[in-house]
């Protein structure tokens, strides 16, 4: 299977610097360099329908503008590309949330993709009214999924759940097509949700060894529900026609990093009750590098590139995804081939500014796998997953 590339539309803002923002950190002073207003946002739709791109994931949160109203507008400004609009099951009720992902399939000639995000952190669902703990969040999350499955398939649904009821649940219109399912987390009991219930299990952007590990562990749930699933990556990109000029992009973003906004990121997300930034926050070590390293032509920073072309300063300043692929044109199109040939077929992207990082990608790398011949299947990965 050829791979398949997402861009990202920053409903939080962007600029020729890094934008921070979520898991709880709020969004940096960048973020109004370029508002996220419906023209801006409409032009990167564009340019990433233009250049190839399947789709776009809009995320959510307090942080950012709402992805439902935001994506609804854009739709009919552009003509085939797929909106991959993240929200959390425990703001809207099962059945609503049905209702809408009916009706956005039929208004936008079926281009809706759901990305289901359990929640953010707990401060955070307080403020929406949402009370419950992580683990009772997940246990939610599958009620919810449960309900709005069954319905999609026309049926009628009662269900007394541990956080959820419903009685005689049904969908006047069922959505054609069903909308698929994208779904992340690196706990227990988020692996336990993706293996009954999503089409894509989504990581962010380990070393590769890392994510073979996340691949067998979601694998073998997913066996045990007797299912199977697609697996994605979310990453930045930094792509030039040479790995030189690459490399000195990131240090220009790096330089732009104000050290008492990495110190205060870092806090907040040290905080984070989720697993996945806990793993991002490891790979970097939550400090500005004191000076320019010996990688790359001192181009890069010590410790920073933590596999090849593989760069974790996004996360200094950022929650969420926090590494990009960077380098070539050529080295990032080996990079995607590596984390493919493990098993992932689709890869969100992302880049700042993200108008123009999507011509540089969109331009020069994906041509390269548009030309390619079949890839090789899969290599194998270990039967005995090592997560969590």
């Amino acid at each position: 299977m050829s791979p398949t590339f997402h861009w990202f539309l920053p409903t939080n803002g962007d600029s020729r610097h890094v934008v921070g923002g979520g898991h709880g950190t709020a969004v940096t002073a960048t973020g109004g360099d370029r508002p996220p207003s419906v023209g801006y946002l409409t032009q990167i739709a564009r340019a990433a329908e233009d250049l190839g791109f399947t789709g776009v994931l809009t995320p959510t949160g307090a942080w950012c503008e709402d992805a439902w109203l935001t994506t609804a507008m854009i739709t009919p400004l552009t003509e085939r590309l797929k909106f991959l609009v993240a929200f959390r099951p425990g703001f809207v009720s099962p059945t609503l949330a049905a209702q809408m992902a009916s009706t956005f399939q039929r208004h936008s000639g079926g281009r809706l993709l759901l990305n289901v995000v359990t929640g953010g952190e707990s401060p955070e669902q307080r403020a929406y009214g949402d009370f419950l703990d992580k683990d009772a969040r997940y246990a939610r999350t599958d009620e919810f999924l449960r309900i709005v499955r069954a319905l999609w398939d026309g049926r009628t649904v009662d269900l007394a759940g541990e956080h959820l009821r419903v009685e005689d649940a049904r969908l006047a219109r069922v959505p054609d097509p069903l909308p698929e399912i994208y779904f992340a987390g690196s706990s227990p009991a988020a692996g336990r949700v993706a293996a009954r219930h999503a089409d894509v299990y989504l990581t962010w952007g380990e070393p590769p060894a890392a994510v073979a590990e996340k691949i067998a562990w979601i694998r073998a749930l997913a066996a045990r529900e007797g299912r199977t699933l697609r697996f994605g990556i979310r990453l930045h990109v930094i792509t030039r026609d040479t790995s030189e000029q690459a490399w000195a992009e990131a240090r220009r973003l790096l330089d732009g990093f104000d050290p008492a906004t990495v110190a205060a990121v870092q806090a907040g997300l040290a905080r984070s009750e989720s697993e996945g930034q806990r793993r991002m926050l490891a790979l970097h070590g939550g400090r500005l590098p004191p000076a320019p390293g010996s990688g790359r032509g001192g181009e890069t920073t010590a410790g920073l590139e933590i596999h090849p072309n593989l760069w974790a300063g996004i996360g200094l300043v950022r929650g969420g995804a926090g590494t990009a692929l960077v380098g070539s044109h050529a080295e990032v199109a080996e990079r995607i081939t590596e984390y493919h040939r493990l098993g992932i077929d689709e890869f969100v992207f992302s880049g700042y500014p993200h108008l123009e990082e999507a011509y540089w990608f969109g331009e020069n790398v994906l041509p390269r796998f548009a030309a390619r011949a079949p890839t090789a299947p899969p290599a194998p990965v270990p039967p005995v997953p090592s997560l969590p």
